[in-house]
């Protein structure tokens, strides 16, 4: 039965391909953590980067392209969803144009969060910067367009942000007397949304319309979360940590309610991924899985990044629900794309 709905959706999703969407996304505009980092880390001197094998194995061309999954992310997914290209480049790559960008581009930063001093943790690009080079990448659109039709891209285009997950697992639970002495998890969360709200509001008055925020995954059952949770003998999920996902992720809903009514013409959507990504890890057989508790890269409990190497690494990440400790495999990735699309982003097609 479930294999069936699957094939439904994947259905469906090839009906929404041939109903128009080359017209109303004419590209994707990326921001966020590794979740949907492309590569933009590769180009600044930082530890939190992979482009080096295993990372890339099941890409095309099986390139290392500083994507934390063994093949492509969810935006890469969408992106191919909405008529536009397959893959989507990351704004520092140098092998890339404008000419490239013009139908989609990605800003985001692995390591990176709402909160700069999470952004401090491995000296990555922090959310403020993400901005400053989209108002670069602009410019350089309307070089290369024309103003008018330049303008229309940015208008029509939809982005995705996609971050705060770091937030918590690197930043405020992790780093002793640093945020955790500041503030309470309540207050935290607040902090963050503020954040966030202040970024929102600057992409509207940038020319942004339409735009996807998803909020925190399922922290508590990220396998290097598992693994760290000393507390928990059987290795379950820190659930804890997921009702401080699930407690953030209301509040996200309500200040996207808030902004959609504030500001005319706007329409963001809350593309919510964290029920899907739980499906998967805790009933993995229903999607064509066979574990779930840890990832296909090393012993699959600890290691991203340098960490992550050939030895003991899996011959099939596609039995997977994640690829390394903490980021989903390729196909794990495009079951949440399609789910995003099918649920939520229809309503840019």
């Amino acid at each position: 039965m479930a294999h069936s709905v699957y094939i439904l959706m994947l259905f469906f999703i090839q009906i929404l391909r041939t109903t128009g969407a080359n017209t109303k996304v004419p590209a994707m505009i990326v921001f966020g953590d590794s979740s949907v980092d492309t590569g933009n880390n590769n180009f600044i001197p930082t530890i939190a980067r992979c482009n080096f094998e295993p990372y890339g194995r099941d890409f095309p061309g099986g390139i290392p392209t500083g994507r934390f999954c063994n093949g492509r992310l969810s935006t890469d997914f969408l992106s191919e969803s909405f008529g536009l290209k397959p893959t989507i480049p990351a704004y520092l790559d140098p092998a890339y144009s404008i000419a490239d960008f013009a139908t989609g581009v990605c800003f985001a930063s692995s390591a990176t969060g709402f909160d700069n001093a999470t952004a401090g943790v491995l000296q990555v690009i922090p959310l403020w910067k993400e901005l400053e080079f989209y108002k670069e990448y602009q410019r350089k659109l309307r070089a290369y367009l024309g103003v008018g039709k330049a303008n229309k891209v940015i208008g029509e285009a939809l982005y995705t942000v996609s971050l705060g997950t770091n937030d918590f697992i690197e930043n405020y639970y992790a780093i002793p007397g640093g945020r955790q002495s500041q503030f309470t998890v309540q207050e935290y969360q607040d902090f963050l949304l503020g954040i966030a709200e202040d970024f929102l509001k600057k992409l509207y008055n940038l020319g942004a319309r339409k735009i996807s925020v998803t909020g925190i995954a399922p922290m508590g059952c990220l396998p290097v979360e598992r693994t760290t949770d000393f507390m928990n003998n059987d290795y379950g999920c820190n659930e804890e940590h997921n009702n401080v996902a699930l407690e953030f992720n209301g509040k996200m809903m309500s200040l996207l309610s808030k902004l959609n009514k504030e500001l005319p013409g706007f329409r963001i959507v809350f593309a919510d991924g964290y029920n899907i990504l739980l499906d998967l890890i805790k009933k993995p057989s229903k999607f064509g899985f066979e574990v779930a508790d840890m990832g296909c890269c090393g012993s699959g409990t600890f290691e991203t990044g340098f960490l992550c190497t050939d030895l003991f690494t899996c011959t099939d990440a596609n039995k997977f629900v994640f690829w390394d400790s903490v980021h989903p495999s390729e196909k794990a990735n495009k079951i949440i794309a399609n789910y995003l699309l099918t649920r939520y982003l229809k309503v840019f097609l």
